[in-house]
């Protein structure tokens, strides 16, 4: 009973809905910031396919990669917090890193229940030629670096207000 009363007095309340100052139409398509983000994100991540595939690295590949160069060993649980990835996204990502001799899993010295994630020498050298990736991307998209760090740190706020 109470599902449908809060259903139809949503459905059929005339209180307009609060307006949007400096929208027009609230529900066009390019009004839509979860548009814009989702057309820019698929857009980034497509310049970065050709500059990671002579790596061998996928893009969500990648991200696990510059974790563990930040700072390793991590443990699975703390890779997935810091990637923001739910661990059974992460383990096959991990699985195809260790598979193409990136990093290792092996139990974690300090809690025998937990796994920790070890670079590899050879994930450690990958980090020499993925130096060239981010002034490449740079360079892709042509907006000064300046612009590209102020979007990031709004971006990140966007982030902030959405998950907290």
């Amino acid at each position: 009973m109470y599902t449908n009363y809060w259903y139809t007095h949503k459905v059929t309340s005339k209180t307009p809905p609060p307006a949007l100052p400096g929208v027009e139409d609230p529900l066009a398509l390019d009004q839509q910031v979860c548009f814009a983000l989702a057309i820019a994100a698929r857009s980034v991540i497509s310049l970065y396919r050709p500059v990671l595939e002579p790596l061998g690295l996928t893009h969500p590949q990648y991200l696990v990669m510059l974790a563990l160069w930040e700072r390793e060993p991590r443990r699975v649980g703390e890779l997935a917090g810091a990637l923001q990835l739910d661990p059974g996204t992460l383990s096959p990502l991990l699985k195809r890193l260790e598979s193409a001799g990136y990093l290792r899993r092996e139990k974690d010295p300090q809690d025998e229940r937990a796994l920790a994630v070890v670079l590899t020498e050879r994930g450690r050298a990958l980090r020499e030629d993925a130096l060239a990736i981010p002034p490449t991307i740079v360079e892709r998209l042509g907006m000064p670096v300046e612009e590209l760090l102020d979007l990031h740190r709004r971006l990140t706020a966007v982030i902030a207000a959405a998950t907290g």
